[in-house]
């Protein structure tokens, strides 16, 4: 029979609960960690961008070869003439013939300031280049009484016209441009609240005056003496005329 104190001492070693599996039972196998993905609405999303992506360059190589029409911006600038019908002021009877024409070009610089007064505080300067036409005209509703002459017998003619005249230029607007502006600051300031058609008005009319002034100096007015005559002996000839005799009377 074993000792009373063999009974009673404790049980040296035990295994701690959970340390060592149940028997018969198998060791289980630790659970995967869920790995990380793109969720359901993600997909859908970058799905619809490659389809939408396919969509417009298919799109536009049918465009490029010309299958496709063309599509319009929806933002584009857009014109609106809202200009009233033309008037009729008045109507006139012409008996002028314009014997010849030149075109000239003229470069205007004009500038407005004031005495004692920096330019660049108070000026203005436009540099423009006109381009315009002057015309030379021999006037036929003005003939003297007694101008014209005819002689059956030799089939003459002779013919006194009034002088030529020269018509006021007339600026080509397709061909005549602004090519620089200056301003000065207080004249920056007061175009924000107002403008002045004026000053514009002003560089067409020097323009204007600067061509015509030209033209009296070009040899326009012999160039129309020499047209008229040609015209006038062509046409009288082809009528039966031998001779024809064209002159102007003094200015």
């Amino acid at each position: 029979m074993a000792n009373s104190s063999e009974i009673d001492e404790p049980t040296r070693e035990y295994p701690e609960v959970g340390d060592q599996p149940a028997p018969g039972t198998v060791d289980p196998v630790p659970a995967a960690e869920p790995r990380p993905g793109m969720g359901g609405f993600a997909r859908v999303l970058v799905f619809t961008g490659v389809v939408f992506a396919l969509i417009v360059a298919m799109c536009l190589g049918l465009r490029a070869v010309n299958v496709l029409p063309g599509f319009d911006n929806p933002f584009s600038d857009r014109t609106t003439d809202r200009s009233q019908p033309v008037l009729l002021q008045s109507m006139r009877d012409l008996s002028r013939y314009v014997a010849a024409d030149g075109t000239f070009q003229v470069i205007v610089d004009l500038q407005e300031n004031r005495e004692n007064v920096p330019d660049f505080l108070l000026s203005k300067r436009t540099l423009f280049v006109g381009s315009g036409t002057v015309e030379e005209y021999v006037d036929f509703g003005s003939l003297a009484e007694g101008a014209v002459k005819v002689n059956n017998n030799d089939k003459s003619v002779t013919i006194e016209l009034p002088p030529p005249q020269q018509g006021q230029a007339a600026l080509d607007m397709q061909r005549s441009y602004v090519v620089a502006e200056e301003r000065g600051l207080l004249n920056r300031i007061g175009d924000a609240f107002r403008s002045d058609p004026g000053q514009q008005q002003r560089v067409y009319q020097l323009a204007q005056q600067r061509i015509t002034e030209a033209a009296r100096g070009s040899g326009l007015d012999q160039r129309a003496r020499d047209n008229t005559r040609k015209m006038l002996q062509g046409l009288l000839t082809s009528l039966g005329y031998t001779s024809v005799t064209v002159t102007f009377a003094s200015p």
